[in-house]
């Protein structure tokens, strides 16, 4: 198996284990690459269903899990996600300057917008289309209409194409 197998495949195994737990099945894996030095560096599943506030994505709780690290380590990972990245999770990305994000599927409007802002930061992102992830997704929405919703109004959504240069939690150099 290779490197981004391993990512996807345990980012998948976390929004599965999201998912068992009665949450949105969404996961992340944060995968550490120097050289011959490949490991997992973090990995967790959403749980912003489950606990209050909704700041638990599987991408923040992933750097979490990885532990105190210097932002140089940071810098030799690759981020697995099974979905596009929110606001939240883009700025987390960019402020420890994780250079490439795997995203197992896209079917969130939010997520193509942070897709955009973090390839003109500079970031690498790979789009998989695994049908994995897209069947996880989908039926967490058609057993859960009422959270979709919640997370449906496009009008609540920051303008981060038209004013990222002005984002001060942003506060990492283009």
């Amino acid at each position: 198996m290779n490197i981004d197998q391993t990512g996807l495949q345990t980012a998948i195994a976390k929004a599965r284990k999201g998912g068992k737990e009665g949450g949105c099945p969404i996961g992340a894996s944060l995968i550490y690459h120097d050289g011959d030095e490949v490991y997992v560096l973090g990995a967790a599943h959403n749980e912003n269903t489950q606990k209050h506030p909704n700041i638990p994505h599987a991408e923040t709780a992933s750097i979490q899990d990885a532990g105190s690290q210097k932002l140089e380590t940071f810098q030799k990972t690759t981020l697995y996600t099974t979905l596009s990245p929110c606001s939240m999770c883009t700025g987390a990305i960019l402020y420890f300057g994780i250079p490439c994000v795997v995203i197992g599927e896209d079917i969130h409007a939010e997520g193509r917008v942070n897709i955009e802002l973090l390839r003109r930061r500079g970031v690498e992102v790979v789009l998989h289309e695994n049908e994995e992830c897209k069947e996880l997704l989908q039926k967490f929405i058609d057993e859960n209409p009422k959270v979709r919703q919640l997370n449906d109004k496009p009008e609540l959504y920051p303008r981060l194409l038209e004013r990222e240069q002005s984002q001060v939690w942003f506060n990492r150099p283009p």
